[in-house]
């Protein structure tokens, strides 16, 4: 290459060197500059960035503070509302003359608030609070998701602590004083000077005054003359002069002249939908009264009680139409309040010529007239007069017969009988609530009373002096009494409630107070027998069944229940709908009692009807109704109703009772186990076939009933339910359907009773159930396979000998035809000794020695046992306080069952045999035995059975027996027994003699 090329080339490079140089320093100096600019940028970005994060920080932490300070608050809460109760227990306390209208609208302002802070507290604990056992993933998890709950609970429980200011301040400026709350200590309860007991079905008191208006008017009703027809007899009177009670005696000293005989009640409210439970109850107590006024026997038919109740209303009528048509009948009808309902009833009995009566009470007069046409049918019922009101009140305020008053409290009992104006409840009520006062120092105390009782009864003896002195009354219960009192309002009137449940439902809405050693259920069963002392509340005929026993029930009379209604009601302590309640509407509901739908709701099922109702201004009180603070839900409408659909919205419910309610699907089951808050939970005698899994999550659940459902089978998720104290569990189609429990069981260790479980092929759960220490009555049953059955009873026993708070027992097994299968059962080591009622169902080759040992056995049962010789009165009669033996099915199966001389039974008062089959087929009773029986009960199922011996039961008082109306061997006996009884007359100590006859 020539020089001038290489110089070009040199040139040219040079150049390019240059220029990619002076790019290359651009292209830097731009980056940087970029660099430089978007580091600015970022600066600027995370400067901004802090602020925010600043603020935002500040934000957080403020709202965290408040969030974390829920708990803190809601503590406060409870304190504020201890104390707001502290001063409703006041004003419960307080002088009725003491509280004005201004004390009443602060109060109910108090206690509203005071509904608000629960509902508050409790909605904290539903659905904020973390819970003891959550896991640290569970805990974060629930602290993330409440934050929204929090936050309006933060606000709730501000706004609550503002009212409570608004009130304290109106209170102030008002210048209300706190000494107006501030109850007499003259009136505050004293200690009883003598415990006046339960009023006895028996009691003659309730008699008192009363005798003679029974035979004068039972003297009318027996009368015969040429005209057989039916007649109607009316007793008119308003309440609380004793129309049930005379009506009751002249049909107990009309028993032998009729052939059959029912007592029935009607409600106000009663209607077409009602006559078909009043005509089963009927039935119930269809009974055929000896027809030969000299044969001294008297004769009942039984109906199948499972029968009466799968019948329809023409099933029904013409089955009363059969019973009755060529029949002398007797029919008491209490308490009728129209015409229209009497009009409905009286054609369902027959207009035979027999000489029948139908007794009517009533409180008014037109209705009166109408069921009696004649004015000869008609007794104006009399209040007492001096002598018997005395006599009366005697009796109930010293607690005893031919009781004499102290001499310094005459006067003001003279002034108190005055004003009660010969009422037997007013004096009943009265005299109770001055039982406690009994000492001469008491004059003042009689003396309030008598100025509380006001110039009512002595100017106007009608329903609104009654009212006054049931008011009265209620007034002078303790705080406690008077809520559960208020309580019973829940219920419709004439509603038979049983004890079991009403006390269980008392506990679950906090109304029981604790009291150190005693359980909850133990204190509430002290209330219950205070109510029932001052007759609050009247004690109703036991119900018996097969796996509960007998069973207590009550009932409130209906001058009762509407004060407790109107004081329910301005307290807003219960929302009432349906029925007699129709149209009514409530600002905030807490406890809401379904008795009924209001009237035309029941028609709104289809546009057009709807349409109509608003037509006519009717209005369907449901529609919109506010249901997130009902605390307690009960529905007597047994067909079910919509609301049952928005179960869901219930979110602060403790008790849901759904007994007997048709309407019940197993949609809703779902929505009940999402009731975190729940205590008490009732589905009995519906049509539920599953509970969902979903159950076990009811922590705080302590009471599920679900006894005559179509349910196989509980979820074993049941076994968490660690507060449940009573489980209850039976099938309606089959008494052999019972619980079978899973591994798992003894994790329920608040558990006092279960009424039906069979252990299958699980020992595990044989040896758990020893684990439930606080058990206290059960139903179980065996049933495993051959190889096991034996280990499983071995276990089971030994568990028996752990559960020493037991006090009920029934023990069987599912093969009962099986030799022996309650052997295992023999050497108990050490058998539970507080029992008071004890069962056997199943074989076993003699009574177990310890049963004579058990100190407290009231009631001893068996069946299928297969017992010989001696057995079972040589164990039983030494048992102590043994009152009632009850012997069914296969019980023996020897020849002759013996009460011997050494059989002398310190207690038994009641034994009632019921077995079918031919064994024993002679009753014996040696001389000596059983002395102390008054009731026996025997079975002549087949015409070789026979009774020997009775004359030695000199204690007797009813001998009853059972068979088929051609049986040669009852007609023996009965024979048998009416000259035994005869024989007695000259000593006065005759006994009644009775058969049921199969039908």
């Amino acid at each position: 290459m020539s020089k001038s090329c290489q110089a070009h080339s040199i040139s040219s490079s040079s150049l390019s060197h240059s220029v990619s140089k002076r790019i290359s320093s651009r292209v830097q100096t731009t980056l940087k500059k970029k660099r430089i600019e978007g580091e600015i940028r970022e600066r600027g970005r995370m400067e901004g960035a802090a602020q925010l994060v600043s603020m935002l920080g500040q934000l957080v932490g403020e709202e965290y503070r408040i969030l974390r300070s829920v708990g803190g608050q809601v503590a406060e809460l409870r304190d504020e509302l201890a104390t707001m109760n502290a001063v409703l227990r006041m004003q419960s306390d307080a002088d009725a003359g003491s509280v004005d209208h201004f004390v009443r609208e602060w109060m109910k302002q108090v206690r509203e608030l005071a509904y608000d802070a629960e509902d508050c507290i409790h909605l904290y604990i539903f659905r904020v609070r973390c819970r003891p056992n959550d896991r640290f993933f569970v805990w974060s998890r629930r602290l993330l998701t409440t934050l929204f709950s929090r936050r309006r609970l933060a606000d709730e429980l501000r706004d609550l602590r503002a009212r409570a200011v608004v009130i304290s301040e109106r209170h102030a400026r008002y210048g209300l004083s706190r000494e107006a709350l501030s109850r007499s200590s003259s009136l505050a309860p004293a200690p009883r000077a003598t415990k006046h007991a339960l009023r006895a079905a028996n009691d003659p008191d309730q008699f008192v005054g009363i005798s003679e208006q029974a035979k004068l008017l039972a003297a009318k009703v027996e009368k015969m003359d040429d005209n057989k027809e039916r007649k109607v007899f009316s007793v008119v009177g308003f309440g609380g002069l004793g129309k049930t009670t005379l009506a009751m005696e002249v049909c107990r000293q009309l028993e032998a002249m009729f052939d059959r005989q029912a007592q029935v009640s009607v409600s106000q409210t009663f209607g077409r939908k009602d006559l078909q439970g009043l005509l089963k109850r009927v039935l119930h107590q269809i009974v055929k009264v000896k027809p030969d006024k000299e044969k001294g026997i008297k004769e009942e038919y039984s109906l199948a009680p499972c029968d009466i109740d799968k019948m329809d209303l023409d099933g029904l009528t013409s089955t009363i139409e059969e019973k009755l048509m060529d029949k002398r009948y007797l029919i008491m009808i209490d308490d009728v309040w129209s015409i229209p309902a009497w009009e409905v009833i009286q054609s369902k009995f027959p207009r035979n010529n027999n000489g029948s009566r139908i007794i009517v009470t009533t409180q008014i007069e037109t209705v009166a007239k109408t069921c009696s046409p004649g004015s000869d049918c008609i007794h104006q019922i009399e209040p007492l007069d001096e002598k018997d009101s005395e006599k009366l009140f005697l009796s109930r305020a010293f607690g005893f017969k031919d009781a004499s008053c102290p001499k310094e409290l005459k006067a003001e009992m003279g002034k108190i009988l005055k004003k009660c104006a010969g009422l037997p409840m007013a004096i009943v009520s009265i005299a109770s609530l001055l039982a406690s006062y009994q000492s001469p120092d008491s004059k003042d105390i009689w003396e309030r009373i008598f100025r509380s009782i006001g110039s009512e009864m002595e100017n106007n003896p009608t329903l609104e002096g009654m009212r006054q002195i049931v008011t009265l009354s209620y007034n002078h219960l303790p705080h406690h009494l008077k809520l559960c009192m208020m309580y019973l309002s829940i219920f419709p009137e004439d509603y038979v409630v049983f004890k079991d449940r009403l006390l269980h439902r008392w506990i679950a809405e906090g109304l029981v107070e604790e009291k150190r050693g005693l359980t909850l259920l133990e204190v509430a069963e002290g209330y219950y027998k205070d109510l029932m002392s001052r007759n609050m509340i009247d004690p109703a005929p036991f119900v018996s069944n097969f796996r509960d026993g007998g069973v207590e029930t009550c009932r409130v009379h209906d001058m009762i229940l509407e004060v407790m209604v109107s004081k329910s009601l301005e307290a807003n302590f219960v929302s009432l709908v349906g029925g007699q309640y129709g149209g009514m509407s409530y600002d905030k509901i807490r406890r809401l009692s379904i008795h009924g739908v209001e009237h035309g709701a029941k028609d709104l099922s289809t546009p057009h009807k709807k349409m109509a109702a608003r037509r006519h201004g009717r209005r369907d009180v449901m529609e919109g109704m506010n249901l997130k603070h009902v605390r307690s839900f009960s529905m007597f409408e047994l067909e079910g109703h919509k609301l049952l659909d928005r179960l869901d919205e219930f979110t602060l419910l403790r008790v849901l009772d759904l007994e007997g309610c048709s309407g019940l699907r197993n949609k809703h089951l779902r929505d009940i186990c999402r009731m975190y808050l729940l205590k008490f939970l009732s589905i009995r005698g519906t049509d539920i076939r599953k509970i969902p899994s979903s159950v076990g999550d009811l922590e705080h659940l302590q009471m599920l009933d679900a006894r005559d459902t179509y349910l196989r089978y509980l979820p074993k998720t049941v076994t968490n339910l660690e507060k449940l104290e009573r489980l209850l569990f039976s099938t309606k189609d089959t008494w052999l359907s019972m619980w079978q429990p899973p591994s798992g069981i003894s994790r329920m260790k608040a558990l006092r009773e279960v009424n039906s479980i069979v252990i299958r092929d699980n020992i595990q759960v044989a040896k758990e159930i020893g684990d439930l220490e606080g058990l206290q009555g059960i139903v179980v049953h065996v049933n495993g396979d051959s190889e096991i059955r034996e280990e499983l009873r071995k276990h089971l026993a030994a568990s028996l000998c752990r559960t020493n708070a037991l006090r009920w027992l029934n023990v069987g097994d599912t093969r009962v035809y099986g030799d022996n299968n309650l052997d295992y059962l023999m050497d108990l080591r050490s058998p539970p000794q507080l029992l008071r009622y004890l069962r056997f169902d199943g074989g076993v080759s003699r009574l177990p020695d310890w049963v004579g040992s058990l100190s407290y056995l009231v009631e001893f049962c068996m069946s299928y046992g297969r017992l010989k010789g001696d057995q079972p009165f040589a164990v039983l009669c030494k048992a102590p306080n043994l009152r009632i033996i009850r012997l069914h099915e296969h019980f023996y199966s020897g020849d002759k069952l013996v009460a011997r001389t050494a059989h002398n039974f310190p207690a038994l008062k009641e034994m009632r045999v019921s077995c079918h089959n031919e064994f024993p087929s002679v009753f014996s009773f040696q001389e000596g035995s059983m002395t102390k029986l008054e009731t026996l009960e025997l079975n002549f199922y087949d015409n070789q059975k026979s009774i020997e011996g009775v004359e030695h039961l000199k204690k007797l008082k009813e001998v009853q027996l059972i068979g088929w109306k051609n049986n040669s061997a009852i007609n023996r006996a009965l024979e048998l027994l009416k000259e035994d009884s005869d024989r007695r007359s000259k000593d006065n100590n005759q006994y009644v003699v009775g058969v049921k006859y199969y039908d």
